[in-house]
């Protein structure tokens, strides 16, 4: 039976539905990442996950058209396409409360779950152009040209799928209303394609039952992003937390809580990563105003901190994602009048743009948890921080890793290439079978800097004083507890430590062409379950 007698209307399906299995395969990035990061697994998982389902399903479908090849039956599949599209929004929620076991590797745990959440739906999918090439053949001698134009036809349907998700709806509609929308377009289109061929009553139970899928997604709230905006980078989420006589702010970026911000009190810093910079700038960095650069601004937590210790510092901040920096303004207390200039940009590539700008500090916060932006690792970018930083300047980077360590030693001895003097404070333990992940503070400079245990005491600087609060001031109980400067540099592991650590084990030096950061990380993320 031929359903198309003309070549447009089954470029046009074939179109319809390439665009949205390219929309579905941008937005399982953007659902899986609260879950398990966004890392080069992820999107590994995510794309051979997509092509074998439409491998598969290109194979049935071919099958099938074969056998039972109509516009009845081209309808079901895409009504089916439309069923296992909307699911998805149930699958994600299901495969995120799965227990691993712990002999299932990272990437086979990463695969199994984009797999039970995408693999069905891109079947499904797959089907629809075998059927469609076949109930539009009309006459055996065009068939290459048949064939042509419906490859071409969906592979334009792919282009314009993934630049319009990428780059427009993710950012505008969010991921579960662009799901939904995917599911809708495809059970229209079913319903074009076959309302002169169903019965009466197959179309009213059909067009029911996904009426009722619909509203059950609706009234389940399965709909409505849990993100305060859903941005081309992360999920962005602001909640509130008390501590003793101090309400926060706290910022979730994916799955990582990022920053925790006093709208009241910018001098109070949370993080131990946060108070042990503030104990670096007291120690090494007495003068003031200063000029910083910061790698990432999350929520702009240490930019505030300086311009408040150091006024008249000249603070720069490049924040890729737009959306992180409005919610800084809107949400956690960074004033739109603010002397800190943001450029929402990548790092390396504003760097390497800015040829004149010299810096007393830079800060890298920019390392989400297990989602690393890997360039910004390599001895390169290291060198081109160099070159940015003043004589005697200093390069602050944290970092996350665990027992095994293999991030940070790589990590160190990359910067180590670069920078005379490196010094490294964990957040927990020198010792790393101690914990299965912590943080971990590193400060390169050419110069020498008074961090670690065992060094003289610091002139100007008291235990429990702030930075920019010695002229004269007397710190409160509350100050001393946040930010005692001696007993925090004192949290940087000796010389010998620092090397017993690195001797341990060998490790890679990270470079452009050779960057495995993912697969360094990958112990530490299955050992945080």
């Amino acid at each position: 039976m031929v359903a198309f007698r003309r070549p447009w209307q089954a470029n046009l399906v074939v179109f319809v539905s390439n665009t949205c299995i390219m929309t579905l395969e941008l937005v399982a990035g953007r659902i899986l990442a609260p879950t398990i990061g966004v890392s080069l697994y992820t999107w590994t998982s995510i794309i051979g996950v997509i092509l074998a389902g439409l491998s598969l399903g290109n194979y049935i479908g071919g099958k099938l058209a074969d056998r039972i090849a109509s516009p009845r039956t081209l309808t079901m599949l895409f009504w089916l396409a439309s069923v296992t599209s909307l699911a998805v929004l149930y699958t994600h929620v299901l495969m995120g409360d799965v227990s691993w076991p712990k002999a299932i590797s990272l990437p086979v745990r990463i695969v199994l779950l984009t797999a039970g959440v995408f693999f069905l739906p891109s079947v499904v999918l797959g089907t629809i152009s075998p059927m469609v090439v076949k109930l539009t053949l009309v006459d055996l001698g065009r068939t290459g040209e048949v064939v042509g134009q419906i490859y071409a036809a969906s592979a334009a349907g792919s282009i314009v799928g993934t630049f319009a998700t990428g780059f427009v709806l993710i950012s505008l509609l969010g991921t579960r209303v662009i799901v939904v929308g995917v599911a809708g377009v495809l059970f229209i289109l079913g319903f074009l394609i076959g309302f002169r061929h169903l019965r009466r009553g197959t179309t009213i139970v059909s067009i029911l039952a996904i009426a009722l899928m619909f509203y059950s997604a609706y009234s389940r709230d399965l709909i409505r992003s849990p993100c305060w905006d859903e941005t081309n980078y992360f999920c962005i989420k602001v909640s509130e937390q008390e501590q003793p006589g101090k309400p926060l702010k706290v910022l979730t970026l994916d799955r990582l809580v990022h920053s925790y911000v006093d709208l009241l009190d910018p001098l109070h810093l949370v993080y131990g990563y946060e108070q042990i910079y503030g104990a670096v700038l007291a120690a090494t960095m007495p003068q003031s105003p200063l000029s910083a650069f910061f790698i990432g601004g999350g929520g702009y937590t240490f930019p505030r901190y300086l311009e408040a210790v150091a006024p008249g510092s000249h603070v720069v901040v490049t924040e890729i994602d737009p959306g992180v920096t409005r919610v800084a303004h809107e949400e956690l207390g960074l004033p739109y009048d603010t002397g800190i200039i943001t450029y929402n940009d990548d790092a390396r590539s504003f760097l390497a743009r800015d040829r004149d700008g010299r810096y007393d500090l830079v800060v890298g916060d920019a390392f989400n948890d297990f989602s690393v932006p890997y360039h910004l690792t390599t001895l390169e970018f290291n060198e081109l921080v160099k070159t940015h930083l003043k004589p005697g300047g200093i390069y602050m980077v944290n970092l996350v890793d665990g027992r095994q360590g293999l991030f940070v030693r790589a990590y160190v001895r990359t910067v180590r290439r670069t920078f005379r003097n490196v010094y490294v404070a964990p957040s927990v333990s020198g010792n790393l079978e101690d914990t299965i992940r912590q943080t971990f503070v590193v400060v390169a400079s050419d110069r020498e800097l008074p961090l670690g245990p065992n060094q003289p005491p610091i002139a100007g600087v008291e235990p429990g004083l702030k930075p920019g609060s010695g002229a004269g001031g007397t710190p409160s109980a509350q100050d001393q507890k946040e930010l005692d400067v001696p007993a925090l540099l004192s949290q940087f592991l000796t010389s010998e430590q620092l090397e017993a650590i690195l001797n341990a084990r060998p490790a890679p030096i990270l470079r452009d062409e050779f960057v495995p950061v993912d697969n360094l990380l990958a112990p530490v993320f299955v050992d945080s379950g």
